[in-house]
């Protein structure tokens, strides 16, 4: 592959929108015109979709805002910038002695992006936000019950924050848009009983995904360009994240879940709806009522109202 020297570079030429031809790439960049090509290759394999015009040159068929350390707010905590990274959660997990709560990782791309039961995340070349956040809790595994549901909340805080309205949270650990997921969460740990846990808070949140990474997602999916338009700046979206997570953290510190209980039920897309719970080949139906302060889904049935935790089961939708 070419080298990331050269590619970025080029990208930086294609980041305006506008049609450069492969002449004044290749001039402004001091390479040959097939070198151009190769690059422009190469960003298409890191899943960029890029215009070919004859007699027009080369375009960028979406727009995209390349991450900036100097533009990501950031008060207190470190913020870590890379490139292209296995897994932003990975990254933090394996420097967990060398962190403070509230340090950041972000990534244009990961290429072993992961969700929830180990599922694939498709992670596009700044098509979304890869964000992930670490947090010591000094009383250990029995203070992080319903941590990612919170995390959940603070991030669809964080849209709001930005103008950007329609966002609700799917149990345990999704955000969508209808029908449409838009974000994943997946909070992992490290840790022995009866001593602090280490937690990592990993986000994957569809910003512009474009067509070629959108044909390897498998279900219903949405993104913030399609909600609001091209004019999302990652830059931005990072900042209030993190300033979200930081400060609701330290209130899931003092308090737990339960200072993000009516929160999550103003935010909740099954409160009060008619649900499938698919508990291995069994599927329970009732009324969805809501979580308890451990973060476990309430379910009003014919067996009266029980809680379900998400590691057990799946939460579905009654069609129609």
């Amino acid at each position: 592959m070419p080298s990331n020297r050269n590619r970025q570079r080029l990208l930086q030429c294609l980041i305006d929108g506008e049609f450069h031809s492969g002449s004044t790439l290749a001039d402004a960049l001091g390479i040959s015109r097939t070198a151009v090509n190769n690059h422009v290759q190469a960003l298409e394999e890191l899943g960029l979709d890029i215009y070919s015009v004859k007699g027009k040159g080369y375009r960028l068929a979406r727009r995209i805002t390349l991450l900036d350390a100097e533009a990501i707010e950031s008060d207190t905590g470190r913020v870590f910038l890379l490139d292209d990274v296995s897994s932003t959660n990975t990254y933090l997990l394996d420097r967990v002695g060398q962190l403070n709560s509230g340090d950041c990782c972000l990534a244009e791309r990961q290429t072993q992006g992961r969700g929830r039961r180990g599922r694939q995340w498709v992670s596009p070349y700044a098509g979304s936000l890869y964000l992930s956040m670490y947090w010591r809790l000094e009383h250990g595994v029995a203070q992080s019950a319903g941590m990612s549901l919170a995390v959940g909340v603070l991030l669809v805080e964080a849209l709001e924050s930005l103008g950007i309205v329609g966002v609700g949270l799917k149990w345990p650990n999704d955000l969508y848009v209808g029908q449409n997921k838009l974000a994943g969460i997946l909070v992992e740990m490290r840790g022995q009983f009866g001593e602090p846990a280490d937690m990592v808070l990993g986000c994957g949140m569809n910003v512009s995904l474009g067509a070629q990474a959108a044909a390897d997602i498998d279900r219903a999916w949405t993104d913030l360009a399609s909600l609001c338009g091209d004019d999302v700046d990652r830059n931005q979206l990072a900042s209030a994240v993190i300033a979200h997570l930081r400060a609701g953290l330290r209130q899931f510190e003092e308090e737990g879940l339960q200072g993000f209980l009516s929160r999550w039920q103003k935010y909740d897309l099954f409160w009060n709806r008619d649900v499938n719970i698919h508990l291995g080949e069994r599927v329970i139906s009732g009324r969805a009522a809501g979580i308890d302060e451990q973060g476990a889904l309430l379910l009003e049935s014919s067996e009266g109202l029980k809680s379900y935790n998400s590691g057990e089961v799946s939460l579905r939708p009654v069609a129609g």
